[in-house]
Parts: structure tokens; C-alpha cells; sequence
């Protein structure tokens, strides 16, 4: 479920060799499938060599470290070890960085420069356009746990009165408010259009990203699921906020939090799970590497192959909890299995014992890890609350049919007896119409959120928290 586009990464650069100086901002336009990102590497000189930082500003990602780098003669590699990533460019007389940016064996050209190219404004049709029609406040909230602080968005449909609220809670990756990806915010719109029909909205940027503090690489969904605690205890100090009518509304990874939050407080009245998962990390991840390979052409052979190694690799992580044995063990195993993958899957000029150490660093990380251990299963077995479950059908990401099943009969096993299942036909993982729910059609669908979904989620609070005589 990981973002393949989230990419901001700390270089360390092994060769000073060059006269030219590279320090400073280096920035570009990379142009992937459907979609344009700008990027920047912040780099600076330290006693040991050379480090950067990577920004991704249309994404909201600044600031987020790399992993390893290369700079010998006028030849820059940076390495993405988590995301499979490799950039290999050459520093030209006109000082620009000339080259190419690799990931998991797909290329695409990357030209760096001092100029920061202007962002391309994509106007979706569902974007609110300001002033709008009710009361936006920025806020600050403080995680004193983890010392860091949480900047986000509340909206109330007056500034006078008290209203039921819900928190939105972002899938994974390092999301701003807005859950902003491909030009697309379907935050922004979902908090838009319910806060019109009368319930407050609390959006933030995730720990690390944009406005918010702390470290997103570090942390795993138990740390969000704490981050959402300290906002559930910033709503109930406000005299607007309905302290019986809090609720959660998880996209994703999002959807993993909100029923661990749920059995943290028992200020939760209800959660909304967007493509929430019923499935373990590792179950799930084979799920979706499977869809999105058939939906991308990839071969049966091909696919196969892939699922016996990334199997095997995730076996190995649940059977063991010591890092040392774990990346030992995968060590030993990858280096006879990467043997039998196809050229085309190693990016070139990578020697085996390189790529062997990117998929190892990509694995065992906190995040990767807490996910591939993690049963939602055994949670939701556990959650009291009423609960709306929605998936679309041509969902490659989480896959919904399962998931929608196991969740429903892990809620049954808790005694809830307030339990929604909607599978809404044509939706993909971000709930827009599509024709095949690839991730390569989220950025030419015009549309962020189908308003199939809007009007389910806002009709089911609407009847959930409605008092006996049916009013808010």
C-alpha cells in the first residue's frame, strides 16, 4: 500500500572528486506515467562528505532523508533504497544534472537545475473554490508523547454552535491535509462537502509532512494511531465540537488506524473505514502485487515467481523478530532466488548484491514491518462502535471482496451489531469511476471522489448519530 510516488530520501555522498560546487537546491520535473512531479536535493557539505534532503512540494513531502549516493568525476547516483530507486545523472558544462530516474526497472529523464520550475496547476471540477460558505480554522495540536506537533485544518459549518466532527485519516505515505496525489485532493473535497451538510471536519498533515513535525520514516501505524488520540483530546476541549458525536474516516492505511484508535478511546462514536483492510499486511500486499501485475501485463510466470519470493521474504519476517537475523536470513535466501529473476527486473547496472540490499532495506524498515505483522482482523474483532465499510469494486489496492468479508465477519465475532458493508461498482482505491482501477489511471480521471461514495458516507453519519427523533 505504500505510495510508489512518495520519494524523499537523505544522500550521502561517498566522492568529492569534483571541482564544481554542487552544493545548494537542485531542481526538476519528473515526468512519470499520467502524472508530473517536481522534485529537489538539498545538498550540503559535511565533515564526511556530501548530504541532501528531497523534496517533494507537490506532494507536501520536504525534507524526508535518502539513503545512499555516489558522486565521482561529474557522475551523480542517488539510491532510494525503500522505493527502489535509482538516479544516475551527469553533471554538464552548462551546470545542469543531465539523467535518468529509475524505478522498480521502469526509466524515465530527470533533468536537475537551479530553477525551480513553477507548479502546474491542475483544476479538478471538485475542488471547492473559495470564499466558502462556512468557518476554516488552522490549528496546531501537540503530541507531548512523541513531542511533536500536528498542523491541520478545521471546519465548521458556522462559527457559532456545536457540532459532531470526524477526523480524516490519511493512507500511507507522507500525506498533507488534503491527502494530495496527482493533482488530486479528495480530503479537501470530502471535508468540503460534508462540512456544507453540517458536520465539522479536522484534516492534518501527517507527522513529518508539510507543516507537521516529528518523523514520518520512523514511525508505524501504532504512532499515527497515537497521533489521532491527541486530536480526539484537542476536539473534546472545544465548545463547537459535540463531544458525543467524534468520528474517524480512514482511506487506506487510514482505515487500519481508525478501528485501532477506536478500541483505544472511548470517545469514538463511529468510524468509516475507505478502503480499510480485513486482511494481514502480508496477505494483502500479495493480493495487490498480483492485481496491479495482471492489470499491467505482466505474465503468469512472471507473477508467479514474484509471489514465491516475496512469500518466502515475508515468512521470514513473521517467523523472527531479532533485525540482525532477519536481514541475515534474507540475505541468504535472495541471493539464490534474485538469480531467477528476469534482466529486465534489476535496474541495469545494479550488481546482485546491490539489489539484494535495496529490497532488504526496503523491507525491513518500521513501517514495512509493523504492516506485514499487523492482523486488522484481530482488531476489528474488538471494535464496539458502529462502523460503514466501503470499498469500490475495481479497487487493485485492496481488493474488495475479501476484504469487505473479513471485516464484516470480524466485527460480527466483537457482538457489533451496527455494521455497514457497501461495495460501490466502478470505484478504484481513490473511489473515482474508472475503467480498469489501475493506479496509472488515477491522474487522467478528472474526478476525485465519485459522488456515489460522498453521499454514502454522508448519509450513513447522518442516520448513525441522529437522535430518536431523527434530528442532528
Amino acid at each position: 500500500m505504500k505510495n510508489y510516488l512518495t520519494i524523499a530520501i537523505l544522500f550521502i555522498f561517498t566522492s568529492l572528486t569534483t571541482a564544481q560546487d554542487i552544493t545548494g537546491k537542485w531542481n526538476g520535473v519528473l515526468k512519470l506515467p499520467g502524472a508530473e512531479l517536481r522534485v529537489s536535493f538539498n545538498l550540503s557539505l559535511n565533515g564526511s562528505g556530501y548530504s541532501a534532503t528531497m523534496d517533494s512540494p507537490d506532494q507536501g513531502a520536504f525534507g524526508i532523508p535518502m539513503t545512499s549516493a555516489e558522486f565521482t568525476g561529474n557522475t551523480l547516483k542517488l539510491t532510494h533504497t525503500m522505493a527502489s530507486i535509482i538516479y544516475l545523472g551527469t553533471l554538464t558544462e552548462a551546470g545542469n544534472i543531465t539523467g535518468t530516474f529509475t524505478q522498480a526497472g521502469q526509466v524515465f529523464p530527470l533533468e536537475l537545475s537551479r530553477i525551480m520550475p513553477e507548479k502546474k496547476e491542475i483544476v479538478r471540477s471538485q475542488n471547492p473554490v473559495k470564499p466558502y460558505p462556512y468557518y476554516s480554522e488552522d490549528i496546531i495540536v501537540r503530541n507531548v508523547k512523541d513531542s511533536l506537533d500536528l498542523a491541520g485544518t478545521l471546519t465548521l459549518p458556522d462559527r457559532d454552535g456545536i457540532y459532531p466532527v470526524v477526523i480524516l485519516i490519511s493512507g500511507s505515505g507522507p500525506q498533507n491535509r488534503d491527502e494530495e496525489l496527482l493533482g488530486h485532493k479528495p480530503f479537501l473535497v470530502l471535508s468540503d462537502y460534508l462540512t456544507r451538510k453540517g458536520i465539522a471536519v479536522l484534516r492534518f498533515d501527517d507527522r513529518g509532512t508539510n507543516q507537521s513535525t516529528g518523523s514520518y520514516s520512523n514511525a508505524n501505524s501504532a504512532d499515527f494511531a497515537d497521533d489521532i488520540i491527541c486530536l480526539i483530546d484537542y476536539l473534546k476541549s472545544r465548545k463547537d465540537i459535540d463531544k458525543t458525536k467524534i468520528g474517524l474516516i480512514g482511506h487506506s492505511e487510514g482505515g487500519i488506524i481508525a478501528p485501532m484508535v477506536a478500541t483505544m478511546s472511548i470517545d469514538v462514536r463511529f468510524i468509516v473505514l475507505m478502503a480499510g483492510t480485513g486482511v494481514r499486511g502480508d496477505e494483502l500486499l500479495l493480493m495487490q502485487q498480483d492485481a496491479i501485475g495482471k492489470a499491467s501485463g505482466a505474465s503468469e510466470q512472471d507473477l508467479k515467481l514474484s509471489a514465491e519470493i516475496n512469500r518466502i521474504t515475508y515468512d521470514i519476517i513473521l517467523e523472527n523478530e531479532d533485525i540482525s537475523v532477519i536481514k541475515k536470513k534474507l540475505t541468504d535466501y535472495l541471493g539464490s532466488a534474485v538469480k531467477k529473476l528476469p534482466e529486465n527486473v534489476k535496474p541495469e547496472g545494479m550488481t546482485d548484491e546491490a539489489y539484494i540490499e535495496m529490497i532488504i532495506n526496503q523491507t525491513v524498515n518500521p513501517w514495512m514491518l509493523y504492516f506485514i505483522r499487523h492482523d486488522p482482523a484481530k482488531v476489528l474483532e474488538k471494535v464496539k462502535c458502529p462502523v460503514l465499510a466501503v470499498n469500490g469494486s475495481k479497487d487493485l489496492q485492496v481488493p474488495s471482496k475479501v476484504n469487505l468479508g473479513l471485516i464484516k465477519s470480524s466485527l460480527e465475532k466483537a457482538g457489533n451489531k451496527n455494521i455497514t458493508i457497501e461495495e460501490i461498482e466502478g470505484l478504484n482505491h481513490l473511489f473515482q469511476e474508472c475503467t480498469t482501477g489501475s493506479p496509472m489511471e488515477y491522474q487522467s480521471i478528472d474526478q476525485t471522489l465519485s459522488p456515489k461514495v460522498l453521499d454514502c458516507i454522508d448519509n450513513w453519519i447522518k442516520k448513525t448519530i441522529a437522535p430518536a427523533n431523527g434530528h442532528l
